[in-house]
């Protein structure tokens, strides 16, 4: 429903006014409306046979022109002095123009209201309340989900995923008040407590894009994977996360304040900080993965490796992704000046400018929460290295942190510690003595331990250890018996 008031002067002149609906290839929209060419039907349009006398002061349009618009197209001739609302019922879908002239003067008044019938929300901003729910439901699904996996293993979590559990929960909160908020602009319009509203949900965007960039820096960092700790680094992070988000607080809050057209140089102030934080947070990612990736690589780490592979795959996919929506976007916005632009694109424009970001970055914070999901070997796998390999599979026994000369060195001191038999004579035996034999079952018995303090391919515990003690003393028993 739309409806016109007009503020009439003193005088009683009339104006025209004119609904028109914009279709493709509509000749009313393309060559009389955006050019101002409409003509108003005046005594010698009457005569010339254009108008009848009964359509001074309205617009003159063909008589088909409806049937090419494909909705009616409304004219009539508006009195000012006794000027009442005029209805126009929207029976479809569309975009709709409203055009008025004055007929003999120039200066008046106009108020024109559109009321849809779903809310109080613009027709190019509904579908994001649909987008938004969607979105808050998957969300919660991938959270609850997450919540599960990090419950059953709860005991083997790492400081990565503790992390991760906190943005799942964030972005289930934000998508929320996102939603809430075109909810609440479709059912009270938009007034103080819709700009507060708008307000707390640029804080909310500001935090999320300052968190996410934090999380995925971290992550190349090799933090809870490769590395237990980043000391001093984390700090430097963190600084670099609440300064982004401080300038993008500050972006975000000026976007809502100062309209483009007023900004002037005044805007440079705000963008660039903001610019060089994010700038720092992509040159320092992407070094930081690459020096991850050449460290495993070093250390033939091959699981890891293959895990920071899928990741710098997915962070390249995203970046092709962005780029090449946007140049596509870009030859899209070239025909702007288009008259059919508008008309075409009004209904896509919400998922140019916002929806398909929002949807790739769902997609990257799902791959990482899949590769980083909570597993029954957490802690085994982050805390352990693979024993490297050469290329025709022989083990490199230093790469396992024991080296080939301690090994000698060890033995050689147990040579000297060893004290030297008696010399033997007459029938040499070559059946081992009592003292042979209980020194192979406790050197059997012990496992091999790492420079760590770890112990190596140790099938036993410590309870295996007292029970082949006491085998050896019955063994030694029954040795004697004999």
């Amino acid at each position: 429903m739309a409806k016109d008031e007009y503020e009439p002067p003193p005088c009683q002149t009339p104006s025209a006014a004119v609904y028109l609906y914009i279709s493709n290839g509509c000749d009313v929209s393309n060559r009389f409306f955006f050019s101002r060419q409409l003509p108003i039907c005046t005594d010698e349009f009457v005569k010339s046979g254009h108008c009848n006398t009964t359509d001074i002061g309205e617009f003159v349009v063909s008589h088909n022109a409806t049937e090419k618009s494909n909705a009616l197209i409304l004219t009539k001739a508006v009195h000012l002095k006794d000027a009442g609302p005029i209805h126009y019922s929207l029976k479809k879908t569309g975009y709709y123009c409203v055009v008025t002239q004055g007929y003999t003067i120039d200066k008046y008044n106009a108020v024109v209201e559109f009321r849809n019938a779903y809310g109080e929300l613009q027709a190019t901003q509904i579908p994001k309340l649909p987008f938004y729910g969607a979105m808050s439901i998957i969300y919660a699904l991938m959270a609850g989900y997450w919540g599960f996996l990090y419950y059953q293993h709860r005991h083997d979590i790492l400081a990565v995923q503790n992390y991760i559990t906190a943005i799942l929960v964030f972005l289930v909160v934000e998508m929320l008040i996102t939603w809430g908020y075109y909810d609440f602009q479709n059912n009270g319009g938009s007034g103080v407590g819709s700009k507060a509203f708008l307000i707390v949900v640029g804080i909310l965007n500001a935090a999320r894009n300052s968190f996410s960039f934090f999380l995925l820096l971290i992550v190349c960092m090799g933090y809870g994977v490769v590395k237990h700790t980043l000391g001093r680094t984390m700090i430097y992070v963190r600084w670099l996360a609440a300064a982004h988000f401080v300038f993008g607080l500050v972006y975000s809050i000026t976007s809502l304040v100062v309209s483009p057209e007023s900004a002037g140089p005044f805007v440079l102030l705000i963008v660039l900080p903001l610019a060089g934080t994010l700038t720092a947070f992509y040159v320092w990612t992407l070094n930081s993965l690459n020096l991850t990736l050449k460290d495993l690589r070093e250390r033939k780490q091959h699981a890891k490796e293959a895990m920071y592979r899928k990741l710098w795959w997915s962070i390249l996919i995203s970046i092709i992704v962005i780029f090449a929506f946007f140049f596509f976007t870009s030859f899209t916005f070239a025909s702007i000046n288009d008259p059919d632009f508008v008309p075409n694109h009004w209904k896509s424009r919400w998922f140019v400018l916002d929806g398909w970001l929002n949807i790739v970055y769902f997609v990257d914070v799902a791959f990482v929460a899949y590769i980083w999901r909570p597993t029954a070997n957490n802690r085994r796998f982050a805390m352990s290295d693979e024993i490297a390999q050469d290329d025709d599979g022989n083990f490199e026994i230093g790469d396992i942190g024991v080296p080939d000369d301690w090994d000698d060195d060890e033995e050689a001191e147990a040579g000297k510690n060893q004290p030297h038999p008696p010399p033997v004579t007459g029938i040499t035996s070559s059946a081992p003595t009592q003292s042979d034999r209980h020194q192979q079952n406790s050197t059997r018995s012990i496992p091999r331990e790492s420079i760590d303090g770890e112990t190596i391919f140790a099938v036993g515990e410590d309870g295996d250890r007292f029970s082949d003690d006491g085998s050896d003393e019955e063994n030694a028993k029954l040795v004697n018996k004999r």
